[in-house]
């Protein structure tokens, strides 16, 4: 008699998956940085896939372009004699190679790293437009209060960059005392007010009645800060307003831009025709344009520093330090078009300010009418505002201090000998000015 076979087994179930089961966190999106990132790959492997190409030149025949390096030529000629041609090549090829890799290894971690900025901005205390003021007092510091303006081409937090590296709140403290209170004025992005201001609107109009809001807040005249650019703009509202301030100080501000390398500053002010088109259709400089009018100033500075990055532990403090820079410079924010071309025809171009032709609301800016107490700050390695192009500026204002630390232009005020170098003697030379800071 036929057996019936017994039914197979049905497969456990899984349980009923939970109504509102948590996603997985999603994956951060890589960072689209270095801006332009076309500029910055096109200059590293310019060079580093000619090198092979260079070889020849080493023979003597071609001519040298840059003298000072003849030596440099003789000795490499002298190393390699007897080395044969192929197995120098084979190296260079490697070497090459080794390179390439190094840099896109560094660009690759610094692009996945998941380093977020670790401060949060303070309440805004006033806005206009899309300027903001922030107030990075203490509650009851009654001492010398502080106006720091920034560039108005890079966001003003490289002064309240991280935890561990921000010139405000650490003033703010001043080392663990407490006592002075520091505003920091955030420009903003261009809307669409904005894309329509000229120099005089930032200087004349919003920084002037930003000032005004600051002393109402401070009870007092406040000082002055400016950094970069804003130090150009600090100079003229002191020169404008001077009876709404208490002193004035200038961290690497430009006024000279034909001091140091007149071609250069030619160069950069030829570059107006070409971006006019963008200027007319957007009614501002987009910050790619920006960029890569500052990677035209050091071409290989991206070859260099993501180099040494790819062989940082990326959990290290340097590596976070590093990230937190980069990707400041990665977040600039767009110039308005009536200020590009100011900047680039009035200031590269026919050197105004120096020139003494530089008018805001009518009136001749005169560095040399401030009788405000000023101390200028100027890097002794600054590649982005030349010194000599600062210290025309100090130069022209009667009994105004400085200071030349061996830093460069963002080491200022972030690296690790800011602190020492340029904070320290902020304090003293403010205190010295201004009063002792007290909580």
């Amino acid at each position: 008699m036929p057996t019936r076979k017994p039914a197979p087994e049905a497969a456990p179930q899984a349980p009923p998956a939970p109504m509102h089961q948590p996603r997985p966190e999603p994956r951060p999106k890589p960072r689209q940085g270095p801006r332009p990132l076309a500029t910055h790959l096109a200059a590293a492997m310019a060079v580093l896939l000619n090198s092979r190409a260079g070889l020849p030149l080493l023979n003597g025949s071609s001519p040298i372009w840059r003298k000072e390096l003849e030596p440099r030529r003789r000795q490499l000629q002298a190393d390699l004699a007897g080395v044969d041609p192929e197995a120098l090549n084979a190296a260079v090829d490697r070497e090459t190679r080794r390179r390439l890799d190094t840099l896109l290894t560094g660009l690759e971690h610094y692009r996945r790293n998941p380093y977020q900025r670790d401060v949060t901005d303070p309440p805004p205390v006033w806005t206009e437009g899309n300027s903001r003021l922030l107030d990075y007092g203490l509650p009851g510091a009654k001492g010398p209060v502080l106006l720091f303006v920034p560039s108005l081409v890079n966001r003003g937090y490289v002064l309240d960059l991280s935890a561990r590296k921000s010139l405000v709140r650490w003033l703010a403290h001043t080392g663990g005392k407490g006592g002075f209170r520091p505003f920091l004025l955030d420009w903003g992005t261009p809307g669409t007010v904005e894309r329509g201001f000229g120099l005089g609107d930032y200087v004349a109009g919003r920084l002037a009645r930003a000032v005004d809001a600051v002393r109402d807040l401070g009870g007092q005249a406040p000082a002055l800060v400016g950094y970069c650019m804003g130090g150009t703009l600090a100079t003229a509202a002191a020169a404008l307003r001077p009876e709404t301030l208490s002193a004035l100080v200038l961290l690497a501000a430009p006024w000279d831009f034909h001091a140091d390398d007149p071609a250069a500053a030619l160069r950069t002010a030829a570059v107006l025709p070409l971006v006019e088109p963008a200027l007319t259709w957007l009614g501002e400089l987009p910050v790619d344009m920006i960029q890569f009018l500052f990677a035209g100033l050091d071409p290989l500075l991206a070859l260099r520093k993501f180099s040494r990055y790819a062989g940082l532990d990326p959990d290290s403090q340097d590596a976070q330090d590093f990230v937190a820079l980069e990707d400041w410079l990665n977040d600039g924010v767009p110039l308005a078009a009536p200020v590009a071309r100011e900047c680039l025809g009035g200031w590269y171009g026919r050197n105004d300010p120096a020139e003494g032709t530089w008018r805001i609301s009518g009136q001749a800016i005169n560095p040399g009418a401030i009788r405000l107490p000023t101390l200028a700050i100027i890097p002794a390695r600054d590649r982005i505002v030349p010194p000599g192009a600062a210290r025309a500026l100090i130069d022209a204002i009667p009994g105004g201090d400085r200071l030349e630390p061996r830093l460069g232009h963002i080491g200022m005020v972030v690296s690790a000998g800011a602190p020492q170098e340029v904070w320290a003697p902020l304090v003293d030379w403010l205190t010295a000015k201004l009063g002792q800071p007290r909580s």
